[in-house]
């Protein structure tokens, strides 16, 4: 029975990778390889390890550039402090910099954007879907060792980004001073008042973007019109329940943000902070989505960049994501290959029995309509 029992789980957990369909397009072509003689590789036009000569050419170019400029990576989402030093660990040749953990995506592409042709330019970006849909222009094409792993509905075809890690979209709050919502409607009750709070801007933060999509699901509504979502939130900011505070672990655990629309897996990281702190996904349709990993097109350090990308997908990150309650991208791949971490894909929360997630028609309207309608509808 035991061993059923994780089996079922482990396949709850790797249901967002074959639900998800995301139609991605070619957005631009691989770059061509150094010509046959060449003294040296160009790191900025390399697509693959191959161009390198090796996954040990890759690692000595990485090293000579000596530095990883990284952004938006707080230390506590998705277990990125551990990731972030073990990397520091086996290559310790190479600094990282790490800036500006808490912003959007929307601004880790204003960044690369003012630093163009500074060495303090982000080299790689962690992205929302709307987001990277909307900024191909701004990535280099790549293809990790380990594409062939990777879901097609998850990853451009050319490698511009590909999907890293991703969850559900929950309800975190505090279960000393509220009682666990049974649907959304709950929220909008005098118990609830001014004390909602989601993660970020929905037309700048994947994450917040989220959170609209859940609401409009579970409003009956489609992700072909985010519009009943927003409607929730235009009548959760009526009714003075609205919290319109950044959600971080400094909030949480002070008690600013007792109730929050996020991710699963960091929801569930809050519990660390308040031990009283719960994660609640809905019954009926949830909403899943990933993050996808991108490197700057323009990146001070092209051979870091590519050498953190084949980094991030190797078995022992997608663990680490997993051990952080995120459901990495190979990990369907990983379970039949038997590389999983068994005990940890077994302690991730159930799946909800009907998944969605948006197209890249259903993010780009989405995005379209928030920007439109969103400010708004909160002021």
């Amino acid at each position: 029975m035991a061993r059923s029992i994780r089996r079922a789980r482990i396949g709850a957990g790797i249901a967002l990778a074959t639900t998800a369909v995301i139609a991605l397009t070619s957005c631009a072509s691989a770059t061509d390889a150094p010509a046959d003689g060449d003294d040296a590789v160009d790191a900025a036009s390399a697509t693959s390890v191959e161009d390198f000569g090796s996954f040990a050419d890759l690692e000595a170019a990485a090293k000579e550039e000596g530095q990883l400029n990284v952004i938006a990576l707080p230390r506590d989402w998705a277990n990125y402090g551990e990731i972030l030093d073990l990397f520091a660990e086996k290559y310790p040749e190479i600094t990282i910099n790490e800036a500006s953990p808490d912003v959007s995506s929307a601004e880790e592409i204003q960044a690369a954007e003012t630093n163009k042709g500074l060495d303090t330019a982000p080299d790689v970006f962690d992205l929302g879907l709307t987001v990277a849909l909307q900024n191909t222009d701004a990535f280099a094409p790549y293809k990790v060792q380990t594409w062939d792993d990777i879901p097609d509905e998850l990853k451009e075809p050319t490698g511009l980004f590909v999907g890293d890690y991703g969850g559900y979209m929950s309800i975190g709050y505090d279960s000393s001073k509220f009682e666990a919502p049974a649907e959304l409607s709950d929220l909008l009750s005098a118990d609830y008042k001014g004390a909602v709070a989601i993660n970020g801007d929905p037309t700048q933060a994947g994450a917040a973007f989220a959170a609209v999509g859940l609401a409009t699901v579970q409003s009956d509504g489609t992700l072909d019109d985010f519009q009943p979502g927003i409607d929730f939130f235009a009548d959760l900011q009526k009714a003075g329940n609205l919290l319109k505070v950044d959600v971080t672990t400094a909030t949480v655990a002070s008690g600013e943000t007792p109730v929050v629309f996020d991710w699963d897996y960091l929801n569930a990281a809050h519990t660390a902070d308040n031990p009283n702190w719960k994660v609640e996904v809905f019954d009926g349709t949830g909403y899943a989505g990933y993050y996808n990993q991108a490197i700057n097109v323009d990146a001070p350090n092209p051979a870091a960049a590519r050498l953190w990308q084949e980094f991030l997908y190797s078995d022992e990150v997608q663990n680490l994501w997993l051990k952080g309650g995120a459901r990495p991208v190979r990990m369907e791949a990983m379970t039949e290959a038997g590389t999983i971490d068994e005990k940890l894909a077994a302690a991730l929360p159930e799946a909800p029995e009907e998944t969605v997630v948006p197209t890249e028609e259903q993010s780009e309207n989405a995005g379209t309509l928030l920007g439109e309608k969103w400010a708004a509808a909160v002021q």
